[in-house]
């Protein structure tokens, strides 16, 4: 391990399986104790990425590093200090979630029982039970298990709340800040933007298998768009909404008005705070929507 590089680093790293499918020339930077997300709607490339990483296909070309090692001649050795969550999760068929915990923990070494016993407890994971008898979201809850319980340096994580109910969310959530608070490294892949708002301190874009946007993450809330429908009681105050830096007026019709807001919504709403508002309809954008703008920014 080399504790002067970086939690990751990517030269352009590609994997080209043709009609522009892959990732393409990634150069990426992850610092050690970030959590770091890895945006794009599905198709974008980021588990491709992540397979890179892990070292469960080879480039095409460029090179990738994990802790100063090379992610595919060291890639054994890299296992022992990665926590890694799969997209798509493994089958373990009649296997007890106790059973796959020790065999798992039988390869990567230096599992304590106690931490094991205290993860499945804040998700309420049932380990006598057998892998088939789960549920969708408890199957996450065994591999969030797996991927901690080790205490591993760095924790790749591909769609990790999927099939989470929202409080389980949110113990992921705290187990992530208290990892981070040991020291060790999250990269989070999502396609969920308010769970990479609610943890990551950076964020990489990805679209069509290219990092098009590195960004802190007040960047990429202040690239945010929604729609926000306002009916006003008496005639609305036009002129002084399209005044407003971030609005665009899609729509005037009698005393509706309906319009984008790009960034914080607050100067808007004390524009019309004395404007005799009777009702307002926000639309949070999509997140192929919210990844447009940013593209667009």
């Amino acid at each position: 391990m080399r504790a002067d590089r970086p939690a990751i680093q990517t030269r352009g790293l590609t994997k080209d399986y043709g009609n522009r499918r892959g990732i393409f020339d990634l150069d990426l930077v992850v610092d050690r104790s970030e959590v770091f997300g890895f945006l794009g709607p599905n198709g974008a490339g980021k588990s491709t990425t992540i397979r890179q990483l892990m070292g469960l296909a080879r480039p095409t070309r460029g090179s990738a590093e994990i802790l100063g090692l090379d992610c595919q001649r060291d890639s054994v050795e890299l296992k022992h200090h990665i926590g890694y969550l799969p997209g798509e999760l493994p089958q373990f068929g009649g296997w007890k979630g106790s059973e796959v915990v020790a065999y798992l923990a039988g390869l990567r070494g230096g599992v304590e029982p106690g931490d094991v016993r205290r993860i499945a407890e804040r998700f309420e994971l049932d380990l006598g039970r057998t892998y088939r008898d789960y549920s969708r979201g408890n199957k996450q809850k065994l591999a969030l298990v797996v991927a901690f319980m080790h205490r591993p340096e760095l924790l790749i994580l591909d769609e990790p709340t999927s099939g989470l109910d929202p409080l389980n969310q949110q113990q992921f959530h705290d187990l992530v800040r208290e990892t981070t608070d040991r020291g060790a490294t999250v990269f989070l892949s999502s396609h969920v933007l308010s769970e990479v708002e609610h943890l990551c301190d950076r964020a990489g874009i990805v679209r069509d298998g290219r990092l098009v946007a590195l960004a802190p993450l007040p960047e990429l809330r202040a690239a945010k768009e929604r729609e926000v429908e306002i009916t006003f009681a008496a005639a609305p105050p036009l002129e002084r909404i399209r005044a407003i830096e971030g609005i665009t007026v899609l729509e005037a019709s009698g005393q509706r008005v309906r319009c984008r807001v790009r960034g914080a919504i607050a100067p808007l709403l004390a524009t019309i705070s004395d404007a005799g508002v009777v009702d307002l309809v926000t639309r949070e954008p999509s997140l192929e929507d919210a990844f447009l703008s940013f593209y667009s920014a």
